[in-house]
Protein backbone atom coordinates (compact mmCIF):
# COMPACT_ATOMS: atom_id res chain seq x y z
CA UNK A 1 0.00 0.00 0.00
CA UNK A 2 2.91 2.35 0.63
CA UNK A 3 4.06 1.81 -2.96
CA UNK A 4 0.59 2.83 -4.16
CA UNK A 5 0.78 5.86 -1.88
CA UNK A 6 4.16 6.85 -3.35
CA UNK A 7 2.82 6.49 -6.87
CA UNK A 8 -0.31 8.51 -6.21
CA UNK A 9 1.80 11.19 -4.55
CA UNK A 10 3.86 11.39 -7.75
CA UNK A 11 0.63 11.68 -9.76
CA UNK A 12 -0.54 14.37 -7.36
CA UNK A 13 2.64 16.32 -7.94
CA UNK A 14 2.15 16.11 -11.72
CA UNK A 15 -1.51 17.11 -11.56
CA UNK A 16 -0.54 20.11 -9.39
CA UNK A 17 1.94 21.13 -12.09
CA UNK A 18 -0.80 20.75 -14.71
CA UNK A 19 -3.16 22.89 -12.64
CA UNK A 20 -0.56 25.67 -12.69
CA UNK A 21 -0.55 25.79 -16.51
CA UNK A 22 -4.33 25.45 -17.03
CA UNK A 23 -4.63 29.08 -18.09
CA UNK A 24 -2.23 28.57 -21.01
CA UNK A 25 -3.61 25.40 -22.61
CA UNK A 26 -6.31 24.59 -25.13
CA UNK A 27 -9.88 23.92 -23.95
CA UNK A 28 -9.61 20.18 -24.54
CA UNK A 29 -6.39 20.12 -22.51
CA UNK A 30 -8.15 21.92 -19.64
CA UNK A 31 -10.84 19.26 -19.79
CA UNK A 32 -8.19 16.53 -19.72
CA UNK A 33 -6.53 18.10 -16.68
CA UNK A 34 -9.88 18.32 -14.88
CA UNK A 35 -10.78 14.70 -15.60
CA UNK A 36 -7.38 13.27 -14.70
CA UNK A 37 -7.28 15.34 -11.52
CA UNK A 38 -10.70 14.03 -10.53
CA UNK A 39 -9.63 10.40 -11.01
CA UNK A 40 -6.38 11.02 -9.15
CA UNK A 41 -8.27 12.53 -6.22
CA UNK A 42 -10.45 9.42 -5.99
CA UNK A 43 -7.39 7.17 -6.02
CA UNK A 44 -5.69 9.30 -3.38
CA UNK A 45 -8.73 9.34 -1.09
CA UNK A 46 -9.22 5.58 -1.36
CA UNK A 47 -5.51 4.92 -0.84
CA UNK A 48 -5.50 7.06 2.29
CA UNK A 49 -8.64 5.32 3.57
CA UNK A 50 -7.10 1.89 2.91
CA UNK A 51 -3.90 2.86 4.75
CA UNK A 52 -5.88 4.14 7.73
CA UNK A 53 -7.92 0.93 7.71
CA UNK A 54 -4.76 -1.22 7.65
CA UNK A 55 -3.17 0.75 10.48
CA UNK A 56 -6.27 0.28 12.62
CA UNK A 57 -7.05 -3.33 11.63
CA UNK A 58 -3.83 -5.34 11.35
CA UNK A 59 -4.33 -8.61 9.50
CA UNK A 60 -7.96 -8.03 8.49
CA UNK A 61 -7.50 -7.96 4.73
CA UNK A 62 -10.57 -9.82 3.53
CA UNK A 63 -13.35 -7.69 4.97
CA UNK A 64 -15.65 -5.80 2.59
CA UNK A 65 -14.57 -2.34 3.80
CA UNK A 66 -10.92 -2.90 2.87
CA UNK A 67 -11.77 -4.71 -0.35
CA UNK A 68 -14.03 -1.81 -1.35
CA UNK A 69 -11.10 0.58 -0.93
CA UNK A 70 -8.94 -1.65 -3.13
CA UNK A 71 -11.68 -1.93 -5.75
CA UNK A 72 -12.08 1.85 -5.83
CA UNK A 73 -8.31 2.30 -6.16
CA UNK A 74 -8.17 -0.16 -9.04
CA UNK A 75 -11.25 1.21 -10.81
CA UNK A 76 -10.25 4.87 -10.46
CA UNK A 77 -6.69 4.08 -11.56
CA UNK A 78 -8.03 2.30 -14.62
CA UNK A 79 -10.40 5.21 -15.35
CA UNK A 80 -7.47 7.64 -15.06
CA UNK A 81 -5.34 5.57 -17.44
CA UNK A 82 -8.16 5.28 -19.97
CA UNK A 83 -8.78 9.03 -19.80
CA UNK A 84 -5.11 9.82 -20.38
CA UNK A 85 -4.97 7.31 -23.25
CA UNK A 86 -8.02 8.85 -24.93
CA UNK A 87 -6.62 12.37 -24.72
CA UNK A 88 -3.25 11.20 -26.02
CA UNK A 89 -5.04 9.50 -28.92
CA UNK A 90 -6.96 12.71 -29.55
CA UNK A 91 -3.74 14.74 -29.65
CA UNK A 92 -2.12 12.22 -31.97
CA UNK A 93 -5.14 12.43 -34.28
CA UNK A 94 -5.02 16.23 -34.25
CA UNK A 95 -1.33 16.13 -35.20
CA UNK A 96 -2.11 13.74 -38.04
CA UNK A 97 -4.88 16.03 -39.31
CA UNK A 98 -2.55 19.06 -39.21
CA UNK A 99 0.16 17.13 -41.05
CA UNK A 100 -2.27 15.99 -43.75
CA UNK A 101 -3.64 19.52 -44.13
CA UNK A 102 -0.10 20.79 -44.65
CA UNK A 103 0.73 18.02 -47.10
CA UNK A 104 -2.45 18.66 -49.06
CA UNK A 105 -2.01 22.42 -48.72
CA UNK A 106 -5.51 22.79 -47.31
CA UNK A 107 -4.49 25.54 -44.96
CA UNK A 108 -7.05 24.55 -42.24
Amino acid sequence: MNSVKDNINAVGKRTAELQQIRYAVLPWQKQAITEVTSHAAKVAASTQAAIVYLNENKGRYFVPEYRNHLTTIADSSDDMKQTVDKYLDYEKSQQKIRRLQDELELGG
